[in-house]
């Protein structure tokens, strides 16, 4: 900063207020600091604004995955592509960390919060009484939700997963499905428990048993519960996953066990991506904008920041995509292959 001023003809208060975006310098003074900072290569050290109270420009996002699942997991891929396109506009960074517990979470909002390294974070999958939320309350560090809220006084974004877990129902209802599986995610998420029941309740109504069973989003996890549920005496005709990974992996269990999709099985995937529509047959799937839902929720944060904060903001619903990988259940006593069917 010495050099700058040095350089300008004036003082450092000058180029400090020039640097960091404060009134007390005219335009054409503030853009000529500014050429001569890029010029030097100048940087803004961190920590140093820090001490001084300065914003710190970016936004934290942590997440209870590995870093390996990013490479195949469309839903995280395309939230922090929203989440980032809405921090690029406002001249932030994001600050991203994987985790593997809550507890590591909380720890990391208190290291960043004492550090001053975010000025926000973005809190992912909700759970009722959920721990996350007093402790960001405690620190006073400003925060979104995004997913179902268990508290309002957090701005954030949601999806409403009734509607078209409903229409899934009916849609497998009216294929003449009468036992369905759900290959969820992990047990305690709000959004899980809510499509859960929306499913049970939806085709319970129509009279069809649902099976429930808990996954942890990967292949893995979609290829063992496919196998289980498969191998059962009383084997589901149709089975919903909860993200697109499960559902590939189902699908080349089924190959494997001889069974014909979906003359013999039918197979559902609640989030949409490009590998959903080239496997064969093309995957049936709740199409959602998840770029949006990540953009909304950041937008929210920001009008926080900005001290206008809002109530959650429903992001746009899921769209049922019909494809090929669900049709008519199996006749009672044999399949599509001419094996014998125990439905």
């Amino acid at each position: 900063m010495a050099d700058i001023a040095r350089r300008a003809g004036v003082s450092r208060i000058a180029v400090s207020y020039a640097l960091n975006g404060r009134p007390g310098v005219s335009a054409d003074l503030r853009e000529r600091i500014l050429g001569i900072a890029r010029e030097l290569g100048y940087r803004a050290n961190g920590p140093a604004l820090a001490l001084h109270g300065a914003a710190a420009r970016a936004v934290g996002l942590v997440l209870l995955r590995s870093s390996a699942a990013l490479t195949v997991e469309v839903f995280r891929r395309q939230l922090m592509a929203g989440i980032q396109a809405e921090l690029s506009g406002h001249g932030f960074a994001l600050a991203l960390q994987m985790v593997t517990d809550l507890e590591e979470e909380i720890r990391v909002y208190r290291r960043w919060s004492a550090e001053r390294r975010v000025d926000g974070v973005l809190i992912c999958d909700p759970r009722p009484d959920d721990p996350r939320i007093p402790a960001v309350h405690e620190l006073g560090l400003p925060a979104a939700l995004i997913g179902v809220s268990p508290d309002d006084r957090l701005p954030g974004a949601w999806c409403d997963d009734v509607p078209w877990s409903h229409r899934l129902a009916d849609h497998l209802a009216d294929l003449g499905h009468r036992h369905i599986a759900r290959v969820s995610g992990p047990d305690g998420m709000l959004h899980t428990s809510v499509r859960d029941e929306a499913l049970r309740s939806a085709a319970g109504a129509r009279g069809v048993r649902t099976t429930i069973v808990r996954g942890d989003y990967t292949g893995e996890s979609g290829a063992r519960l496919t196998r289980e549920l498969l191998a059962g005496p009383e084997r589901p005709t149709a089975i919903v996953y909860d993200n697109d990974v499960m559902a590939i992996a189902g699908l080349g269990v089924a190959g494997e066990l001889g069974l014909a999709v979906p003359a013999d099985l039918s197979i559902v995937a609640c989030e949409d991506s490009p590998l959903c529509q080239v496997v064969g047959p093309p995957l049936t799937v709740v199409r959602r904008d998840i770029a949006a839902y990540g953009a909304l929720a950041t937008a929210q944060l920001f009008a926080a920041l900005d001290d206008h904060a809002e109530p959650p903001a429903q992001a746009r619903g899921g769209d049922l995509a019909i494809r090929r990988s669900t049709g008519p259940a199996p006749v009672s006593g044999s399949n599509g292959t001419g094996r014998q069917w125990r439905p």
